[in-house]
Order: C-alpha cells, then structure tokens, then sequence
C-alpha cells in the first residue's frame, strides 16, 4: 500500500474511531519510513493569507517554540488584501509583505496557495487533521446599497473597482465604462478616497505604481473630470483618516469644490473633539472654507478637475437613462442630524436632490460570507460568531481579521485583532482545552486529500517565481511590479 494510500485509509479509520486511527496512522508512517509526525507538535492551520492569516501565524510562532503553522489560501498569491485591496500610490503600506515573507520562511510555517477551502477540503477535515484551526478568510463579498437601480451598467461595488485596478482575478473582467465626466461614491471611508484619487490622479504618478496594465490604459481614456464624495452623516462623522484626506487636498491638477452650508455650526464644536477628529476636521474646514494662498490659489485655478464632500445625503434611487440601460444619475435623501459626535443619527428631511453622473461606484463595506456548512456564521452580521476570537460552539475553531469583526480599521487594527485570536488559542492550549498531547497529522493527510481530488498546492517558492515574473516586468516598463491577471497564469509561472 502507498503511503498516500494509507493516509486515506487512515482518514476513514479515523472517521469511525479516533484513538484507532492514530495508532495506524502513526505505526504505518513510521512503516513507510517517514521520519517522525512531531507527536507533540501542536498542528495549527491557518484558512487564508491575507494579513490576519499572518499576524496569527507570527504570533503562534513567536510565542511558542514548538507549534507548527499551515497557511491554506485560494488563490495561488499570497498576502490578501495587502496585494489587492492597498491602494497602488501607497506602496509603504505594502512594507508589511516583507514582515509576512519572514514568516512563510519560518521553519515551522508553510503556505499552501491554490487550495479553496470549503471546495478543495472541508473545514471539518481541516479540524480532524489539525490541534486547532483559525478562520481568517476575510470578506469577500459587497455588502448592497439596497436601491432601486444599482443592478444598472455603470454602478460597481468599491470592493470590484478596488479589484479591477490592484489585478484580483475575479475582477480582471469588470471593464469599468470611464467615459462620464461625473462620478458619485457612495460612503467616505478610505477606500472612497482612494477610489477617488485613483479616477483623479494624473496619469504620471500612476504609471510608476504597480497598478494593472489595463486599468492604466483605461484610466488614460477616462473622461471623469468630476468626483462627488457622498455621506449620510456631516463633517465631523466623516469615516477617512487626515493621511486619505490631505492626500485629496495635495492631489496635482484637482481642486475642492464643497457646500459651504454642510459645515454650519462645525467651527463651534472643534473645542468638544478628541484631538484625531479635530485635526481632520480642522482639515476640512480649512480646504472649504478658508481663502487659500497666492499659490493655493494658482494651482486651484489651472486644476481640470474637481472633488468634494456631500455631506447629510442618502441614496434612495439610481436614476437610468432614456434607453434604461445605464447609469443616468442618482437620487440622494437629504438627512438631518439627531443627537451629536460619533453616535449622531441621520434621520431623512423628506427633500431630495439629483445628481447627473454616469459612474456610481458603493463604497458601504465589505462583507464575509459563510465559508462551509459546519461553520457557525451570523448572516446579520456577516461574521463568525465568537469570543476573543473562539468561535463560540466549535472547540478548537477560531477566527482572525474581518471574519472575526466585520470589515473596520487599517492593517494595524488587523494586527492587534489577530494577536488577540493567537492569544486566546494560545491560552487554550496551556490550560488543556485545546489538546495538544496526541499527535495530528496536519498537511501529511491534507496533501493526500488534495492530490486524490487533483488539487496541486502552490507552495511559497512557487510564489516567489510569480513575484520574480512579476517585478521583472515592472522594471521593463519602470514599475515596481506589472501583475499577473489570471490564476491560469500564476499557476503556469507558478509550475516551471
């Protein structure tokens, strides 16, 4: 019998007797002439490589000298959102990547990209070959504005728009149609403001980021010459940072163009701010309001472009165009404001107003979605129910990352929710929740599994000829990197 064989085999011995199963399994593999399972190695696998993935498989490593981590990702790339998600002007957010290669190098650490967990392997079978297995698979899905209209040419979710220009596979067909002059977004978070300053940046600073060959050439075409940033709060609830923020009011050959009357009564309330909003804030009220310098001035004058807030607005309609085709404009409620700070509530006046635009682009929030059957999910609020990262009635299952809290924060936030996650699996380790004594097999019946089902793992040096391929094409063009845009080809790379 070969081994692979009897790691099948065994799986089913396992199925139908635990303590059986271990004894075969262990005898058999020492029968085959395989060195050792590491009996009291905890086995940890990790489902995803973005950066959650990673921080909680650092955080294992570091912590404890004998676990051994396994990092499952769907797509043959590794690093998640970090590779598609970061915006391609902010290349030093990317820094962490090296942070997370250190990792994937680790002598107790493996990656295993092209595996799509849920499809490829069950959870359950995860669970069965490992100690304990932490969900960090992010979130996928678009959460939906809920209008009428929004199923109209012309409107695309932040999430795909963001996808389309950082080279996601899954978007490389999206083929934005960029021959509007008005562009509306939908929310005022980071990602509007990177999307924004994605349709407005000249095409010289984009040429030298490591954005997508065709989302260049697109962007070169582009029409926009207008971008409307729209919120249903105020001022002071705006969702950016001041970093996003300033990177607006500097961006090269745009001006602001804002309603002076969305900003009444914000100069009396700066003194009550904690200091990060009030400086945002001050920010705000200095580009709309304030006179700007001779040279402030000048530039504004010769800028072909213009952005700016909309504040206390709500979709309630994408309007379509004669043909009912396409995008034709959007239908915005007027809100007011009930209560004040963070916790103030929009309520609708009952007026609204039109906006003409042929680009409607929702940026409201990302979303997980439910990853496989066996897995408790709250579709309410599309998580992975939990505490301090345990999933809650599935001993040794946890969760990191927006699977763990919805889609909030920056990278940073991501790190300090997956240390937290490592923490608790940690601490159930030591206090015997999780046990840690009986020997798992981990990857050893995985690879088997997968190879039976024709699935063929790219390993982290098959990534790193991808990213060879990948900067050596950058240099050609004076890029950092030109993407590879399929999975067919990252896994052709990927196989030489």
């Amino acid at each position: 019998m070969s081994g692979h064989k009897f790691l099948f085999s065994g799986l089913r011995l396992w199925i139908s007797g635990r303590s059986r199963w271990m004894c075969k399994l262990h005898d058999g593999l020492r029968g085959q002439g395989i060195a050792s399972l590491h009996s009291y190695s905890p086995k940890v696998c990790i489902v995803g490589g973005g950066p959650a993935g990673f921080y909680t498989a650092q955080h294992l490593i570091k912590a404890r000298q004998d676990v051994e981590v396994d990092i499952y990702e769907r797509l043959p790339v590794p690093f998640g959102l970090v590779r598609f998600g970061v915006a391609p002007d902010h290349p030093e957010v990317k820094n962490v990547i090296n942070t997370f290669t250190q990792t994937a190098k680790h002598s107790r650490c493996s990656f295993y990209g092209n595996v799509n967990v849920g499809k490829d392997v069950s959870v359950e079978e995860l669970q069965r070959a490992y100690h304990a297995v932490v969900l960090s698979y992010g979130a996928e899905g678009n959460r939906s504005i809920g209008v009428p209209g929004e199923e109209l040419t012309g409107v695309y979710s932040a999430k795909d728009f963001v996808g389309w220009y950082n080279g996601l596979p899954s978007c490389r067909e999206l083929s934005p149609d960029l021959s509007c002059e008005t562009a509306v977004i939908l929310g005022q978070g980071n990602v509007a403001l990177d999307v924004a300053r994605v349709l407005l940046s000249p095409l010289d600073i984009l040429k030298k980021t490591d954005i997508t060959q065709p989302a260049l050439e697109a962007l070169a075409g582009s029409q926009v010459r207008r971008v409307l940033i729209v919120g249903r709060r105020g001022p002071m609830q705006v969702a950016c940072t001041i970093k996003e923020l300033r990177e607006m009011v500097n961006l090269p050959d745009t001006r602001p163009e804002m309603v002076v009357s969305d900003f009444e009564g914000v100069t009396e309330a700066l003194k009550d701010l904690p200091r990060p909003r009030k400086r945002l804030t001050e920010l705000l009220l200095k580009t709309a309001l304030e006179t700007p310098g001779e040279k402030e001035q000048e530039r504004r004058n010769k800028a072909s472009r213009t952005w700016g807030f909309r504040f206390f607005r709500s979709p309630v309609e994408v309007l379509a165009d004669p043909e009912r085709n396409r995008t034709a404009g959007v239908r915005l409620a007027v809100n007011k404001l009930e209560g004040s700070g963070e916790r103030a509530r929009a309520v609708l006046t009952g007026e609204v107003e039109d906006v003409t635009c042929g680009l409607v682009i929702s940026s409201i929030g990302y979303k997980s979605l439910p990853i496989d059957p066996s897995v408790p999910f709250d579709s309410s609020k599309a998580i992975v129910p939990n505490t301090m990262g345990r999933v809650q009635q599935a001993s040794g299952l946890y969760c990191s990352g927006w699977v763990k809290t919805g889609p909030t924060g920056v990278i940073a936030t991501t790190m300090n929710n997956s240390f937290d996650t490592a923490r608790s699996l940690l601490e159930d380790m030591d206090s015997g929740t999780v046990d840690v004594s009986a020997a798992r097999p981990g990857s050893h019946i995985i690879s088997a599994l997968l190879e039976e089902r024709g699935v063929k793992p790219v390993t982290f040096s098959d990534w790193e000829k991808i990213d060879n391929v990948e900067m050596r094409r950058g240099e050609a063009v004076g890029k950092p990197r030109e993407k590879l845009l399929t999975v067919e080809e990252m896994l052709q790379v990927a196989r030489t």
